[in-house]
């Protein structure tokens, strides 16, 4: 057997898009996968889940060809059929929507399984090309997004790997040493090179925060609190750079005068940290020049979420902090890229008269809910890419009921046989990243990653590209994106080189220089400042009692008499929302759904080792295993891992507790804000 490795990047909804090498053992089968070493973000490292990528790409059950359905939706029946005749059923129930009920009566769903420049967003296209209901992609980044974007202007920022020059690192709501373990390599260099500290803040005790030298572990949606208090201490010590906020930012009295009450004894009662420690956090960040502040996800799940990442961005404003390399802030590029996609999605037939639908809020579309139909017609036919919606989005029951309705025509182009899939009427076989060309956003550094075409297709599997143009040309599109290769395109548009020197290489750096990445120049908002008064109304439509200040906002879901538990769920390591739930590896490192609940919390509760429970709100319950453990604080319960429903003994997954309305001011899913009750089961 002839092994050589070759390049690749991983497609996956991770910051890290690593670029990698991948052991091809012959034309159909590969073996291990390992981080490029020549690539000094990815840095020659990986995690464990893709390193054993092999044992989905050669899972036993991949999706191998087209179905269809044959028995109730939801009960995953179906028979064989052709690709002629699937593409056949799905153009005709879209001309049928199209006929009786409009073209926006069409959705075309993508969320991020695969983050493909073309792959995952060339379903835009289509969309674009038939008027068909656009979609708000809000799932993941738009609590954060808005948030960053309120202050800073537009989602650009430092070099991450600036992290290695740094004194003092912040981890502020994330985990990556399970979710993003290149961030841990440059961490580690500064650590070990510079004797740099490495702090954390977070509801529970992840496996970052037990590496860091500096753990807050504070209560759920406090977090704005938190940065309020550090903003007073570094004012009322003198650790404020009072020309930095004169020349860069739109700092005045009023915030000054504002902030003068939020004192760290205000915030230790909102956060539960101590006010020593929320004081000596503060000092020692206001005296080091060189801090970085790494912000994840996970505080910004929150009903509060954007105002609470609006907060924690003004620190380095305050401090300065932006002046120095290894100093400032880093959430995510999406606006360094200047990546040309007019023909990849198809950007020159948008209408924009066209209705655009909440990604988050799928169950309320599908269930026909006035406003989030935002006045237009039902849904009546989709076609889901990259999305396993009846797990994934929040109010699950309500996204059940929807996808189960028998008027409403689902395709589901998928790779295994997920808990959405069930619901397809039409079910055909998606080609995962090794089998296709593409390129990948590196949100969490300054590479465009590239991804060649490593094996031969697997059995009767199309890409989204295929799929997609083969739509078109059924449904009478003349747009030339869906005769031809958008990568190649793509990349001339965008001055970037063409394909064939971007896959020799592996990557396209799109780093910007100190001057520009730090804003020294001055920040990317309309008037070159960094805004402690944000205009939250030019953020989002959600912006009602949103004040132009930093602020902790008080309207998350808040513990009561009948729902007195504060319910958290972030990622498990081992998997990447519902993807690798099927892999043996990761399953056997994860085990089962499991709540972790506060030792005090279970002995009141009468709850033994292995003790089952039963979590619930109005939105539904489920049933799982409970494990107690001093990981977060008494009357927080976190339940990792976006498990599949049937993983639950009652086949109702942890999603069906969580509410679907949108995180002011740009909408979103407020994943990690949920009261609820618990029970011994």
């Amino acid at each position: 057997m002839v092994k050589e490795y070759v390049k690749s990047a991983c497609p996956h909804d991770c910051p890290s898009a690593c670029c990698l090498e991948v052991e091809r053992l012959s034309s159909t089968r590969i073996g291990r996968i390992r981080g490029a070493a020549a690539n000094s973000y990815t840095d020659g490292v990986v995690c464990a889940k893709v390193a054993r990528y092999a044992e989905r790409a050669h899972h036993p059950d991949r999706l191998k060809q087209p179905l269809q359905r044959t028995g109730e939706k939801g009960r995953g029946e179906f028979r064989p059929i052709s690709w002629e005749a699937a593409l056949d059923e799905i153009a005709e129930a879209f001309q049928r929507a199209t006929r009786t009920h409009g073209a926006e009566s069409v959705w075309p769903y993508h969320s991020g399984g695969t983050m493909g420049v073309v792959q995952r967003w060339g379903l835009d296209r289509l969309r674009h090309a038939f008027g068909y209901s656009r979609q708000k992609t809000t799932i993941c980044v738009t609590p954060a997004e808005s948030g960053w974007r309120a202050g800073v202007g537009k989602l650009t920022g430092p070099d991450p790997r600036e992290m290695a020059d740094s004194d003092l690192i912040v981890v502020w709501g994330g985990n990556p040493v399970s979710t993003q373990v290149n961030a841990m390599t440059h961490i580690a260099k500064a650590r070990k090179q510079r004797g740099a500290k490495l702090a954390v803040v977070d509801v529970y005790r992840t496996p970052t925060v037990e590496a860091a030298d500096i753990a807050l572990v504070l209560r759920p949606g406090t977090d704005g609190a938190l940065a309020l208090a550090m903003m007073h201490v570094l004012l009322k010590e003198g650790l404020a750079d009072r020309a930095y906020l004169a020349r860069y930012t739109d700092f005045g009295p009023d915030i000054e005068a504002y902030l003068a009450d939020k004192t760290p004894d205000w915030a230790s009662a909102v956060t539960g940290l101590p006010a020593e420690e929320i004081t000596d956090f503060a000092r020692l960040y206001g005296r080091t020049g060189r801090s970085f502040l790494r912000v994840g996800f996970g505080f910004t799940r929150s009903r509060n979420g954007s105002t609470a990442m609006h907060a924690v961005t003004c620190l380095p404003a305050m401090t300065g902090a932006w002046r120095h390399r290894g100093g400032g802030a880093f959430f995510l590029n999406l606006d360094n890229w200047r990546l040309d996609t007019r023909l990849a999605h198809g950007l020159d037939l948008i209408d924009p008269k066209t209705r655009v639908l909440d990604q988050s809020r799928i169950g309320p579309v599908l269930c026909g809910e006035p406003d989030a139909l935002a006045g237009g017609p039902p849904v009546k036919a989709m076609l889901m890419q990259n999305a396993n919606s009846a797990n994934v989005a929040p109010d699950s029951a309500a996204v059940a009921r929807g996808l189960g309705r028998e008027d409403l025509f689902v395709c589901v182009h998928e790779q295994f046989m997920t808990a959405t899939a069930k619901y397809a009427d039409i079910l055909v076989p998606a080609a995962m990243f090794l089998e296709y060309d593409d390129i990948y956003y590196g949100l969490g550094h300054t590479h465009l990653t590239v991804g060649p075409c490593v094996l031969e297709r697997y059995e009767d599997c199309r890409t989204n590209h295929e799929l997609v143009c083969a739509l078109a040309q059924r449904l009478g599109a003349p747009h030339e994106s869906f005769r031809m290769s958008a990568v190649d395109a793509t990349l001339r548009a965008s001055g970037k080189g063409t394909w064939a020197e971007a896959a020799a290489r592996g990557w396209v750096d799109c780093a910007e220089d100190f001057q520009a990445s730090h804003f020294l120049d001055g920040f990317p908002s309309r008037d070159g400042r960094f805004h402690f008064k944000p205009d939250w109304k030019a953020v989002g439509p959600y912006h009602a009692g949103l004040k132009a200040l930093p602020d902790h906002l008080e309207n998350y879901e808040r513990s009561s008499a009948d729902l007195p538990f504060r319910l958290v769920v972030p990622p498990a390591r081992a998997f990447l929302n519902t993807t690798f739930t099927e892999t043996p590896g990761s399953v056997s490192r994860e085990g089962e759904p499991r709540a972790l609940i506060h030792e005090d919390d279970a002995a009141r509760l009468g709850l033994g080792e292995g003790a089952m429970v039963r979590l619930g709100n109005a939105r539904g319950e489920v049933k799982l295993a409970a494990r107690a453990a001093r990981t977060a604080r008494p009357g927080v319960v976190i339940v990792e891992g976006n498990w599949p429903s049937d993983a639950y003994p009652e086949r109702v997954g942890i999603n069906t507790l969580i509410g679907a309305d949108p995180v002011p001011p740009n909408g979103g899913a407020a994943f990690h804000d949920t009261a609820v009750w618990m029970r011994a089961a």
